[in-house]
């Protein structure tokens, strides 16, 4: 398979990575980036080789990693390389799934968003098999060795990512921002792993985090409900206690007012 990946970055090596592992030899991947550094880079890495970001050069599948908010453009530019197979790893669906079907109906086509950062692989991948194919079929193998995949629609993926992604990255950035330094001993059960997780959030790109929140809209949610609990005087807040736990349990049909608990005070 001659396999073309845009973008150099770590998702697009991580992909080349993968692929590569499990067909070794019999797979020549090029890499080409704005960054020729990174390209050459990603290439040497892997025993790969680099292209000009203009080139006319044909390949079996197209792999496009680049950031979200250049992906329908490079699709665009992209598409034409694509002789059999055309795919992203961008981490939205929507829009790419709908900008390859216009650039190459006539090819295979697949977007895939792995749930981890590259650097925390293996984890789980989802996948809109949009029109797969032999090529398709052979690169969901090679991903499926380690990772779990499983299926949706651009429109479940997208929804989904505005919390756990948008929704996530603005609360967690949110009490980084708010939290004041504190001796470890003083962390409780939950402020310890929330504290451990704004460090991880804070050890990635800005430039990724802010395409993200950008791309899923998410802080606004955030951003409302904070100002619910703001605003709630006591009785007020044990009601929107009573109302995150109903929504957590399913049970968002309860009257107002209504205790699952019985009245009972949750045990500290």
């Amino acid at each position: 398979m001659k396999l073309l990946v845009v973008g150099a970055g770590t998702m697009g090596r991580w992909f080349a990575e993968t692929v590569i592992a499990e067909r070794a030899a019999d797979t020549d991947v090029a890499f080409t980036d704005a960054d020729s550094d990174a390209a050459t880079a990603a290439a040497d890495a892997i025993d790969g080789r680099t292209i000009p970001l203009d080139s006319d050069e044909h390949f079996d599948a197209v792999c496009l990693a680049v950031p979200i908010s250049a992906i329908e453009e490079r699709i665009a530019v992209h598409a034409l390389q694509a002789d059999r197979a055309i795919l992203d790893v961008t981490g939205v669906m929507a829009a790419p799934v709908a900008a390859m079907a216009e650039h190459a109906a006539d090819r295979e086509r697949m977007s895939v968003h792995p749930l981890f950062a590259p650097e925390n692989a293996p984890g789980t991948i989802a996948v809109v098999a949009d029109a797969l194919g032999p090529v398709t079929d052979e690169i969901r193998t090679a991903l499926a060795v380690e990772n779990d995949l499983f299926e949706t629609t651009p429109a479940e993926h997208d929804e989904a990512m505005a919390t756990v992604q948008a929704r996530t990255h603005a609360a967690v950035l949110a009490y980084a921002l708010a939290a004041e330094d504190v001796r470890e001993e003083f962390h409780t059960p939950i402020s310890g792993p929330l504290d451990a997780l704004a460090e991880q959030v804070l050890s990635g790109s800005p430039g990724v985090y802010g395409e993200i929140q950008t791309a899923f809209d998410g802080a606004e949610a955030v951003a409302a409900a904070a100002e619910r609990i703001v605003d709630a005087d006591g009785e007020e807040f044990e009601q929107l206690y009573r109302e995150a736990r109903d929504a957590r349990a399913g049970e968002s049909d309860d009257e107002p007012g209504d205790d699952p608990a019985g009245g009972r005070e949750v045990e500290r």
